[in-house]
């Protein structure tokens, strides 16, 4: 996996972690750490238990056995509300059902809530920032739009910047990309590698099973296969047309191109001569 991590910047440890529920296995062996500043892609078929994972590490979960240590903190030792404070997540079946404003649903960042807090007004360093991370992800024409007439690529940059608004130390996206089309969807992942840039010692973990929904930006991965670790490591190790065909239990091809990466079934004459790469 990754080189061994100094315990300064050690974000997330998990050792030999298992999630059992009504006698089934959702995670099994389950070690990984990941330090600051890198950017990883929990990756596999659905019901593989990435989004049970992701709630492990984002302290929303604890594991039936096995040890998770979460910015420092130990699950089973601390207050798990206070350290959620320092973890963002962007959530693309957000429940809000009040008329905010885009700026508004932002500004919720600020107290980690769905909503506005009655009578809570924001600082104006908060108020700077929300506009700067509307500037920075394209949306500042459409700071006062509310949220309902927002599109779905729309409100998937908005919960970004919501996530990132208190600036925190640990990221975490579940499927972004679900639902959007494709300018949406590039749209949003210009929006995540700007965020990274912007703020390179923040950590980030993105689900997916799509490895075209992966930012440039992506460091490592982690495959997952019936809740247990197929590889794990810097992602161009891990990416293999051998490693995703074992992951998905299908003959896949993996190509990369400028930092992107694709899947297809078969090498294809077509396609091929469009990637500078072929794992």
């Amino acid at each position: 996996m990754s080189r061994h991590a100094d315990p300064g910047d050690t974000v997330i440890e998990a050792r030999d972690v298992d999630v059992v529920r009504e006698g089934r296995a959702l995670l099994a062996g389950i070690s990984v750490t990941i330090r600051a500043g890198e950017h990883w892609a929990l990756i596999g078929p659905n019901g593989a238990g990435k989004s049970t994972l992701l709630n492990v590490l984002g302290a929303h979960q604890h594991p039936t056995r096995g040890q998770v240590d979460i910015l420092g903190q130990r699950l089973g030792r601390t207050d798990v509300f206070q350290l959620r404070r320092s973890i963002g997540r962007v959530n693309p079946q957000h429940p809000l059902r009040s008329a905010l404003t885009a700026r508004e649903v932002v500004l919720t960042g600020a107290t980690g809530t769905i909503d506005l807090v009655p009578r809570w007004t924001p600082r104006p360093d908060e108020l700077e920032r929300a506009d700067q991370l509307l500037h920075l992800l394209g949306l500042s024409g459409g700071a006062e739009a509310r949220w309902h007439l927002l599109s779905q690529g729309e409100r998937g940059r908005v919960l970004l910047a919501r996530a990132v608004l208190a600036q925190p130390r640990l990221l975490l996206l579940d499927e972004p990309a679900t639902g959007l089309d494709l300018r949406a969807r590039e749209q949003l992942l210009t929006s995540l590698d700007r965020i990274r840039d912007a703020a390179p010692e923040a950590t980030s973990i993105l689900v997916t099973h799509h490895l075209e929904e992966l930012p440039t930006t992506t460091t490592h991965a982690l495959l997952l296969r019936e809740g247990r670790a197929v590889s794990y490591g810097r992602v161009e190790r891990v990416l293999t047309t051998e490693l995703m065909s074992a992951c998905f239990d299908h003959p896949v091809t993996i190509l990369r191109h400028q930092g992107r990466w694709a899947a297809v079934a078969a090498p294809d004459p077509e396609v091929l001569p469009l990637w500078a790469s072929r794992r």
